[in-house]
């Protein structure tokens, strides 16, 4: 038996350690594996293998860095870490125990991601071409030898695509549920995340653990397989602490759903909040901002107070205060955490029911606004490029897309222009270099005149939309027309008007056009530089008034 030398990572002073060699090191032939198979397919403590040529490297799922997680692809792996190029090649694979978190790094095309824990590690360095030397066999980096058969690559599933929805489960982390329920707890989370159908193309799920901090454990884009969830919901740790739900969830909902870290556009946004017993902290703001950010809030509720214990709780009503709607739809119960089974389906049927998720709707992408510009002599062209700049400030906070907010313009004197239309424009980009680029037509002002060509023109053809529709006037002087009964009409419309007025704009004309209740949507400013401060005023009433038409 030969000898061969092994690396040993150390602190101070670093020996090569001389050891005999064993199977899978010096002179045996490499394992074939497939562009996905895991370090933890490979249960040795150090093998060689062989990885194919031409994975894609779009679709490796790669944990870590120098470390990598033993859940990652090992060809991945070898890429990132420059072990092999894509054409593949031996590598040799060595496991080490598991770790807290993996780093996110990009390194040779693989973008690797973090992950807060897992059970086992380990990581590659390059495969030894005196291998096949030593044993007088020449061994094919592009194929395993003949009569070898590769394992087939797994396919990606695509999942229950009649229940597209990116859920976050909200787990009770706190000394309040302890060790043993909290076991219980992630099994019936795992068997909820099985049911739902995970996939490329169904619902995507994370996790995060609500105790004294709330850590998010895995983010919707780690994994999109039913198997590797499971996986990672089994190597979450108890963390203990206060059940400082309310701080959780309002944290889940600012940072779990962005596009870096996996939500998709226009798909339903859900957190899964389990809580046993009652928070610690206040729920009621937190549910707020969940709605604000378009996050529809299920409360799944297990071993509610005994009436000894109410005076213990901060606020007896904290599940309809926090969820997307006090309807019942979004609050479950469970009497405690043994032979929950049964409650799991009728859980993921409410999951998977689409149309009730209707806090996915925000004031940020479920409505309409179309400006009417005053174009008029009296504005001038510098202060015209004023006004440009307020509507793009006020149109650049929206979610502008084909299926998101829509934004149009109309520029009056006495005539009218249609300077872009609700479906001319699906992105913010587009929107926002239009507005920069409308010309100032200069001449007299027919206000009324403006508002009736609007609602015809520009929110006739969207008559059908399920937004909510907006109109936003922005006018220096006086109308030589009526504008009361063209506003009415506007109004029976459904359109809410904002009328804000500059320099010699009357008040009566101001309040004539704007929607009830008046002072609330009536602003004006002496300088056209006093428009900018308005922006957040007009960008809160429009939030405020949707959500008013919601209730």
């Amino acid at each position: 038996m030969s000898a061969a030398w092994i690396p040993v990572l150390c602190l101070g002073v670093c020996l090569l350690l001389l050891l005999p060699e064993t199977a899978g090191s010096e002179g045996a032939v490499p394992i074939a594996i497939t562009c996905f198979t895991r370090g933890l397919d490979i249960r040795k403590e150090k093998a060689d293998v062989l990885c194919p040529g031409g994975c894609p490297l779009e679709e490796f799922s790669v944990f870590g860095n120098i470390v990598y997680a033993s859940v990652s692809s090992i060809c991945g792996a070898a890429i990132h870490r420059g072990v092999i190029s894509n054409s593949g090649g031996p590598v040799r694979i060595y496991s080490l125990p598991g770790r807290e978190n993996y780093s996110s790094v990009v390194a040779n095309g693989i973008q690797s991601q973090t992950l807060s824990r897992w059970s086992a590690s380990f990581t590659v360095t390059k495969g030894k071409s005196g291998t096949q030397e030593a044993t007088g066999q020449a061994v094919s980096t592009a194929r395993p030898a003949i009569g070898k058969r590769l394992k087939k690559t797994p396919e990606k599933k695509t999942g229950n695509k009649d229940c597209k929805a990116d859920i976050a489960f909200l787990i009770d982390g706190s000394f309040n549920i302890g060790q043993r329920r909290f076991n219980l707890q992630k099994n019936f989370v795992g068997k909820v995340a099985l049911m739902l159908g995970i996939g490329t193309e169904g619902p995507h799920v994370g996790l995060v653990q609500a105790s004294e901090h709330p850590k998010i454990e895995f983010y919707l884009k780690n994994f999109t397989s039913a198997k590797d969830v499971l996986f990672a919901i089994k190597e979450v740790g108890f963390r203990g602490g206060n059940t400082n739900t309310g701080k959780a969830l309002k944290h889940t909902a600012q940072k779990f759903f962005t596009a870096d870290t996996g939500a998709r556009k226009g798909i339903p946004k859900v957190v899964v909040v389990f809580i046993d017993g009652w928070p610690s902290d206040d729920i009621e703001e937190a549910g707020i901002v969940a709605r604000e950010f378009g996050v529809n809030v299920f409360i799944v509720s297990v071993a509610k107070p005994i009436p000894e214990e109410l005076g213990m709780v901060q606020d007896v009503a904290f599940v309809d205060k926090a969820v997307c709607r006090s309807n019942g739809f979004f609050s479950y119960y469970m009497p405690n955490w043994f032979g929950t089974t049964k409650y799991v389906k009728p859980l993921v049927q409410k999951l998977c029911t689409h149309e009730q998720m209707v806090c996915s709707k925000t004031c940020y992408n479920s409505v309409n606004i179309a400006f009417l510009i005053d174009g008029s002599s009296s504005v001038g062209e510098s202060n015209f490029r004023l006004i440009l700049e307020f509507v793009s400030n006020i149109a650049k906070i929206f979610e502008i897309s084909d299926i998101g907010a829509k934004i149009a313009a109309v520029q009056f004197t006495y005539d009218q222009r249609t300077e872009f239309s609700f479906t001319d424009y699906s992105t913010k980009e587009n929107v926002l270099a239009v507005i920069r680029s409308i010309r100032y037509m200069s001449g007299g002002t027919a206000t009324g005149d403006a508002i009736s060509f609007t609602v015809r023109n520009v929110f006739g053809p969207m008559r059908d939309s399920p937004n909510k529709n907006f109109l936003v006037i922005v006018t220096d002087g006086q109308s030589y027309d009526d504008v009361r009964g063209p506003a009415a009409a506007a109004h029976d419309a459904g359109i809410t008007i904002f009328s804000v007025g500059v320099a010699w704009a009357p008040l009566d004309d101001l309040k004539d056009m704007a929607s009830k209740p008046k002072e609330s949507h009536v602003f004006f400013t002496r300088e056209f530089t006093g428009l900018e401060p308005i922006v957040s005023d007009v960008i809160r009433g429009i939030c405020r008034d949707f959500l008013e038409s919601q209730q």
